[in-house]
């Protein structure tokens, strides 16, 4: 399945969690309500049973190392349908602009701790096989996060 159609197929009530979610967290809801932030979509592919360990990667070491890094965890979803289910996570950062977002990947991605964790998630595979990502600006109509 291409990202359009993914994307099309997602369906935009399943967003309402993570709105619920950042107005619970003022940080998170300042962050995200300035004119220059960016939100970045991300659809990872997982390889061939390697869900659960991707998701045990995120649940004890990414998502701490996002925040170290600038980017804030919006909310994150495995899909529940075929073709998708069992083998997709879908997550949602924010960043302050594009160009912080270069940079929070960046920083990240040369951190040590993050290289030491990836490392050792896949001694035995990678995890994932493709990233999709796609950055995206609140329409004037939408709701703030």
């Amino acid at each position: 399945m291409d990202r359009r159609a993914l994307l099309q197929s997602l369906p935009t009530i399943a967003l309402i969690p993570a709105a619920v979610w950042a107005g619970a967290q003022p940080e998170t809801a300042r962050a995200a309500g300035s004119a220059s932030s960016v939100y970045e979509l991300r659809i990872y592919h997982a390889n061939e049973g390697k869900l659960d360990d991707l998701l045990k990667r995120f649940r004890e070491h990414t998502m701490g190392l996002f925040e170290k890094h600038g980017m804030k965890n919006v909310a994150y979803w495995i899909p529940l349908d075929d073709p998708l289910k069992g083998k997709t996570l879908i997550y949602i950062l924010v960043h302050p602009s594009r160009e912080a977002a270069a940079s929070n990947w960046k920083a990240f991605g040369d951190d040590p701790e993050w290289q030491k964790v990836r490392d050792a998630s896949e001694v035995n595979g990678k995890l994932v096989d493709k990233v999709d990502s796609t950055f995206m600006v609140l329409t004037d109509f939408s709701p703030r996060l």
